[in-house]
């Protein structure tokens, strides 16, 4: 029983996804969406009903689903294990995949690849099923370049639209942005291949549970050069600094494509691998002290550049990488479980805040810069409550899920005596706040900017309205459900309690954790509350310029790296390719190709001129004779 719910659990989306793809050429077909949907939907129970096993039993199932390669002595099954870390991701990606798909009904309503669509949308959810549910590293990568190879098709999904000039973004096309965010993680896949391959060379096995065994067995250094190589594959599928720069360029891609990124898919997954492989970051500690302090990092810089921008789906994306440098610090200061309850609540109001944000563009004909919004709660209430719920818990205000997840995270950097990364990690949580209601009060107080660009908004179809609802209630009840989380998950995860210290000053903690936060509402309420006030001194000064150019990163990458690269592959194949390989290619080509046609003529027919060639042969032949006779 327990092993067909594993197989519908993983299969039902990729069923979905071959379902779509019949009729992917076709018109658009409401049904096609409604099956996919469905079969998500079916999915998720099933990923529930092991999610009540495995927590009345805490026994994983292990399913082996056949040899896939044994050759000589590599002995790897394609196989899946169901336990707490699998379980809780199945759910939650199956959950927000589910909410997805109902949604991209409506928004997909009038695009001619909606059946397309959603056949890449599905095998999307399948290939990080079996990036979560794999047994083994091997079939962690499988899944691992699966949604890569699904986030190209995705990201790129509108490949028809050519560069568009704008106002508040660099002028980048879909297609342009795919290939970066697919380019730039083979980049660092090449370093998770190998740190597979040094697992493997090392342990003679890439099952978890035996390669965990022999860790206490290995060399420090090889688990150094693992540790770190894994990483980096991590830093760019969850795009830490510096290879962060697809992840806001990627939302070039339909909308619902950015929630499922951002909040259950693809962008975890480095979280998630770092989660699962913790008995070798555990045994690593200097290797596991840099994945916190790049993830402190990259939380506060990433939450400065989007004090600034004006593309709402940005400043949601800028958000998402924040948080993700939140989940990097906790993972490597050893709180796996806290991590993975952040990761877990993060995905409810994440995916919440951009299909809201889905919702604005809609009405605002795909109008993205908040500068030209303003008022709109007035016609869209529900899309504002959300948004206002999401942004809420995103802030960290009780009792909303980020509360929780997020202050449970910088109360470990505390605890562990990293005093500067608390410090760093409390200022962000006051810039999050800030950034996250300026762009709701911007988008939805105010005055109605809107008109002077003549749009008429309005709200989204009502059943995409309920399909969001569990999102927002998940976004206020999530955090409550932390002590039995924490009592489930550590029975697999090690355990992580605060000292007895840090108990004692736990009110002191989070009292300062929440003074910024209300701080930078308030500041935020201040500044924008009433409508735009634009100061030409402030956007032209330095600061302000370097936080709107991603602090000239994009800028830098396309001068020294892809500018350059162009330029040498110009020269490669017009000097090299051309000049040298091609024409070698072609001349003996065309000497064989002259050879031929000569020799062809001597098949006349005639008989005497063949006795000619006859005799001419055989002198020939003589001749070769008496010289090699000479010689010898």
């Amino acid at each position: 029983m327990m092993e067909t719910l594993v197989y519908i659990a993983l299969f039902a989306p990729f069923a979905g996804s071959l379902f779509a793809a019949l009729f992917g050429m076709g018109k658009r077909q409401v049904f096609v969406g409604i099956v996919a949907s469905a079969l998500l939907f079916i999915s998720f129970v099933a990923s529930v009903m092991l999610a009540i096993y495995v927590v009345k039993t805490g026994t994983p199932i292990h399913v082996m689903m056949m040899e896939w390669i044994n050759a000589g002595d590599i002995r790897i099954p394609f196989g899946f294990v169901v336990d707490q870390v699998s379980v809780t991701m199945m759910v939650v990606v199956t959950l927000v995949s589910t909410v997805v798909h109902i949604y991209s009904i409506g928004y997909m309503d009038h695009d001619k690849s909606f059946n397309r669509f959603f056949s890449y949308l599905s095998a999307f959810v399948f290939s990080m099923l079996v990036l979560v549910m794999s047994d083994n590293f091997l079939g962690l990568f499988i899944g691992w370049e699966g949604v890569g190879v699904c986030s190209w098709l995705l990201v790129g999904f509108w490949y028809h639209k050519p560069d568009q000039p704008r106002e508040v973004n660099p002028s980048i096309s879909p297609s342009w942005a795919a290939n970066e965010a697919f380019i730039m993680n083979r980049i660092a896949d090449l370093g998770m291949l190998i740190g597979i391959f040094i697992i493997y060379w090392n342990t003679g096995t890439l099952q978890y549970d035996e390669v965990f065994a022999q860790l206490p067995y290995l060399p420090q250094w090889i688990l150094d050069a693992a540790a770190i190589a894994l990483f980096i594959g991590a830093m760019g599928k969850s795009a830490q600094f510096p290879l962060h720069t697809w992840l806001t360029d990627a939302m070039e891609g339909p909308t619902p494509v950015s929630a499922l990124i951002h909040a259950a898919t693809m962008v975890t997954a480095g979280v998630f691998l770092v989660i699962r492989a913790n008995p070798l970051f555990a045994m690593t500690p200097e290797v596991s002290f840099f994945i916190a302090a790049l993830g402190t990092f990259v939380a506060f810089f990433a939450a400065s550049m989007a004090l600034v921008n004006r593309d709402l789906k940005r400043i949601i994306a800028f958000s998402t990488l924040s948080q993700l440098g939140y989940m990097f610090a906790a993972a490597g200061l050893g709180a796996y479980w806290i991590a993975l309850f952040h990761l877990a609540a993060h995905a409810f109001f994440k995916a919440l805040l951009f299909l809201g944000a889905g919702n604005v563009m809609h009405a605002m004909h795909d109008e993205l810069d908040i500068f030209k919004m303003g008022g709109l709660k007035k016609v869209m209430k529900w899309t504002y409550l959300y948004m206002g719920i999401a942004s809420l818990a995103l802030a960290g205000i009780p009792p909303f899920a980020g509360f929780f997840s997020k202050d449970a995270i910088i109360e470990t950097a505390f605890n562990e005596g990293t005093y500067v990364l608390w410090i760093i990690l409390v200022v962000t949580a006051g810039m999050t706040a800030f950034y996250s209601f300026r762009q709701v009060f911007l988008t939805f107080w105010g005055d109605e900017r809107y008109k002077q660009y003549g749009i008429h908004p309005h709200e989204m179809y009502k059943f995409v309205l309920v399909a969001m609802s569990p999102l927002a209630v998940l976004a206020i009840i999530a955090g409550f459900f932390q002590p039995w989380f924490h009592e489930f998950i550590t029975t697999l995860l090690p355990d992580y309690e605060m000292s007895h210290h840090t108990h004692e000053l736990i009110l002191v903690l989070t009292a300062i954790v929440l003074a910024f936060a209300v701080g930078g509402i308030a500041l935020a309420y201040k500044m924008y509350a009433k409508g735009l006030k634009r100061d030409p001194k402030v956007e032209n000064s330095f600061i302000y310029r370097l936080l709107a150019n991603q602090y000239y990163i994009p800028q830098l990458y396309e001068e020294m790296i892809s500018k350059p690269y162009a330029m040498i592959s110009e020269a490669l194949w017009q000097k090299v390719d051309l000049k040298i390989v091609d024409a070698t290619v072609d001349t003996i080509a065309k000497f064989f190709y002259y050879t031929g046609d000569g020799v062809r003529k001597m098949q006349t027919g005639n008989l005497s001129n063949y006795l000619n060639w006859m005799a001419v042969g055989g002198v020939a032949l003589l001749v070769v004779a008496a010289l090699s006779a000479v010689i010898g």
